[in-house]
């Protein structure tokens, strides 16, 4: 599996960006989708994430209300809608991909994402 993020760049707070990772190499429609960030000097986390069908998402409490994950599985694509950015958000940005077929409460936790794609720099400015 091959996964593509694109989108990132700067933007002023308030700002919006809109991220896409496009998957190759496997049928994506059948697994979940993730987004996850590592700022400077702190471990990676949890995002936003997206079960196979698009109909459950689930996002991290400092993203709710501003991003929004959506999927086109025409497209083989997952998006993420980035709203009100502040300076926060700085980080870099990496879309992976579940590919285990049963789901728990821990779903959405980056141990259970199998692939990672390379990661968009996205850069806040106060």
């Amino acid at each position: 599996v091959q996964l593509q993020a694109s989108g990132g760049g700067l933007v002023q707070a308030g700002g919006s960006l809109r991220l896409s990772c496009a998957a190759s190499g496997r049928t994506f429609s059948g697994y979940a989708m993730g987004w996850f960030r590592q700022a400077p000097g702190k471990d990676r986390e949890f995002v936003a994430a997206i079960r196979n069908s698009g109909g459950i998402t689930k996002y991290a409490d400092s993203v709710k209300g501003r991003f929004t994950i959506s999927r086109d599985n025409t497209k083989n694509t997952v998006y993420l809608e980035m709203n009100s950015l502040n300076p926060e958000d700085t980080a870099v940005y990496y879309c992976a991909l579940r590919s285990r077929l049963s789901y728990d409460s821990t779903w959405w936790t980056p141990g259970q994402f199998d692939f990672w794609g390379q990661g968009t720099l996205v850069t806040v400015s106060s």
